[in-house]
């Protein structure tokens, strides 16, 4: 088996209900009828989006998430029950500020792809990580494999790797699928060709090969025209 040949999923769906009692442990209430899933793309102030997003049962924020401080102008909302990110996090002020109370859910959607020599693959988790930090692996079994199928690339013969905020959606999905679910700061759904993330931080940074960003842009929409994903502005 080749790097780009991913081994099939041997327990589908098992480790959901994990991730769902994690996240329904830690959303505002444990009845969770509205979700809303924030990404990092650049946002301009809106009370009503931050309104929507702060009286949401769970919110779940990504990577190098950014919270309104006091007195900042309404525009990413201060509410945050778990956060999805990956090794490659590019820390901001907020990402560990209330570890202790979130659920954080890592994101390792290439360990598909490593199979056949799994020991390249595992490493110590970056040291400058909370040393008490209580995180989640992603089961890949239960998310990105039917993820990835849904996306509708040939990913067991070549390399995918679904973005970080593209997975906390479908988490919030496959979790909750009777929750109304918003989503916002998601800048592929309207730019599929771009080559570089513009974060709401203020950084840039390029998409790496193994991102998708025109079939990701094609599921959002296809989400969003099914009733099953709502944008905010």
């Amino acid at each position: 088996m080749t790097e780009a040949q991913a081994a099939p999923p041997e327990r589908p769906g098992a480790g959901l209900g994990l991730v769902r009692d994690l996240l329904r442990v830690h959303a505002a209430r444990s009845g969770v009828r509205r979700m809303v899933v924030v990404g990092n793309a650049p946002l301009e102030p809106d009370p009503e989006r931050v309104a929507a997003i702060d009286s949401a049962d769970l919110v779940l924020r990504c990577n190098s998430f950014m919270l309104d401080r006091p007195g900042d102008p309404p525009t990413q909302g201060s509410a945050v029950h778990g956060v999805c990110f990956s090794r490659g996090l590019l820390a901001t002020d907020f990402s560990w500020q209330r570890y202790r109370d979130l659920a954080y859910l890592v994101t390792e959607p290439s360990r598909i792809y490593a199979q056949a020599n799994l020991a390249r693959y595992v490493k110590d988790w970056p040291a400058w990580w909370p040393e008490d930090l209580g995180f989640v692996a992603v089961p890949n079994h239960a998310f990105t494999v039917p993820l990835l199928d849904a996306l509708e690339v040939p990913w067991r013969d070549e390399v995918v790797v679904p973005t970080t905020g593209l997975m906390a959606v479908h988490i919030a999905m496959s979790c909750f699928p009777d929750a109304e679910l918003w989503i916002t700061g998601f800048s592929m759904i309207d730019n599929p060709h771009q080559t570089e993330w513009k974060h709401h931080a203020g950084d840039v940074s390029p998409i790496g090969g193994a991102h998708l960003i025109e079939p990701e842009s094609r599921l959002f929409r296809r989400w969003i025209d099914e009733g099953r994903v709502r944008q905010l502005p």
